[in-house]
């Protein structure tokens, strides 16, 4: 099954390149060229992962970020233009879990998204992980 994807992006161009480049790699992709509309489809999509830009009207990415956090922790990367510390730092806050600065060479996208989807796949099966459980001993 495909790592569905919802991108989020007032820049519809954007959301078409995006769209192109993650089929490429066989990902799922829905877009949304608005937050409420994104917030909107979550529930109904299910993604694996979003990507959300931080500067959108009517409501912004770190808005958009805490209203998804209230009742998911579907793995959200922020892709923004924004390239400053405080700015990565107050998106993480805001409950990204990564960000990276536009334009992003699309194989560290691609990268990013599976290296989430990955980690997002182990917590959900966690016998399918590399874990120990307590009872194993450490020195076995």
């Amino acid at each position: 099954m495909p790592t569905k994807i919802l991108a989020i992006d007032d820049d519809t161009a954007m959301t078409e390149l995006l769209t192109l480049l993650l089929k490429s790699h066989g990902f799922e992709v829905t877009t949304a060229n608005s937050s409420e509309k994104g917030i909107e489809l979550i529930p109904q999509i299910k993604p694996d992962i979003i990507l959300l830009d931080l500067m959108m009207p009517q409501m912004d990415g770190w808005e958009t970020c805490k209203k998804i956090r209230k009742f998911s922790n579907i793995p959200i990367v922020v892709l923004s233009a924004l390239n400053n510390p405080g700015m990565v730092a107050s998106a993480l806050d805001a409950g990204a879990d990564d960000y990276l600065i536009k334009p992003v060479p699309s194989s560290i996208l691609v990268a990013h998204i599976k290296n989430l989807a990955r980690r997002s796949t182990a917590k959900l099966n966690p016998s399918k992980s590399m874990m120990r459980t307590s009872t194993e001993t450490i020195f076995s």
